[in-house]
């Protein structure tokens, strides 16, 4: 399995959602001790809850595992109303590790029901940040992610329709079903600022950039990582073989087989120790030269809860 070059994309690896989500349940650990409970994956990478949870958190599915008046975190990916009500009835003390750009489109959900909009939403309903988003107005939103699903619609006011999206994915795909969309609804209105996030937006761009520099890519992520999918069907839809892997155990020799430059990247979930114990293991096996490809500086930083910062969390009302 010798080959000539190894090329990293750039950017690759987390995000700055990723980096505050992680860092308030390391923060609650060190200010509150364990337990904390964190409801469902923080970030949808099996090493990083890993790690977490040998740190002492405890991952749940539902709120009802959390012992009444404990501490809660609810994930990157946002939450229904609901599920803060719910909170707030078993008396919580709730931190809310929510991506900024995730709770940008909530709030983008909350204004046009208020002005009177139906809402198509472009994802993947089984996916934890729809689910969330959904749950904001289920009676105002529709759930599509294909094109073929657009001439089905039916909405109440033509002239009133907005189409807010996922933010993790396929900037191609999305661009379809939203020209598809145009083509139904004339009037369709878009926000200000696009839903998909720089981040999955960086991170396609360069993959499909180094398409014609490698004859093979592999895709660090967790099988359930939206975002890491989607970089895979990037780097397919572009000519390229790809693969989507945990870690090195995963590698098969045979995908290397006429390969003689390969692209590596990771999903904005993946951490970069992962990149590093993929190239050490693929130098010990003959590649000649390791660089990295041209891409743009990362330095968005999201700031903590207030609550993490002052080292007082409150209990959530049903009001809140």
């Amino acid at each position: 399995m010798a080959f000539h070059e190894l090329v990293l994309s750039k950017p690759r690896g987390f995000c700055a959602g990723v980096d505050r989500a992680i860092e308030v349940v390391e923060r609650a650990l060190d200010i509150y001790g364990t337990p904390i409970y964190v409801r469902k994956e923080i970030v949808h990478n099996k090493h990083v809850v890993e790690d977490l949870k040998k740190k002492g958190a405890v991952f749940v599915e539902e709120l009802d595992e959390v012992p009444e008046g404990a501490i809660a975190i609810f994930s990157a990916h946002g939450i229904a109303p609901s599920v803060v009500e719910e909170a707030g009835r078993r008396n919580l003390k709730a931190l809310d590790a929510t991506c900024p750009l995730v709770t940008k489109v909530h709030s983008e959900v909350r204004r046009y029901v208020r002005d009177g909009f139906s809402i198509i939403l472009v994802g993947h309903m089984d996916h934890d940040e729809v689910i969330g988003t959904y749950g904001e107005a289920p009676d105002h939103i529709t759930v599509i992610h294909q094109t073929e699903e657009v001439d089905g619609l039916i909405v109440p006011d033509s002239k009133k329709v907005v189409c807010l999206t996922q933010t993790t994915l396929s900037v191609d795909d999305t661009a379809e079903v939203v020209s598809a969309l145009k083509r139904k609804f004339p009037d369709l209105t878009l926000p200000a600022k696009e839903d998909i996030c720089y981040a999955t937006t960086n991170r396609q761009k360069a993959v499909r950039e180094m398409a014609g520099q490698v004859d093979l890519f592999l895709v660090l992520g967790s099988q359930n990582s939206s975002n890491s999918m989607r970089l895979k069907e990037v780097a397919e839809s572009v000519g390229v073989r790809a693969y989507l892997i945990d870690g090195v155990a995963d590698l098969d020799p045979a995908w290397f087989d006429g390969a003689d430059r390969v692209g590596i990247t990771a999903g904005a979930s993946t951490p970069e120790f992962l990149v590093k114990e993929l190239v050490d293991t693929l130098r010990k096996r003959g590649i000649l030269e390791v660089r990295e490809s041209e891409g743009p500086d990362e330095n968005v930083v999201f700031q903590l809860p207030g609550e993490l910062v002052a080292g007082e969390i409150g209990r959530v009302s049903e009001q809140d």
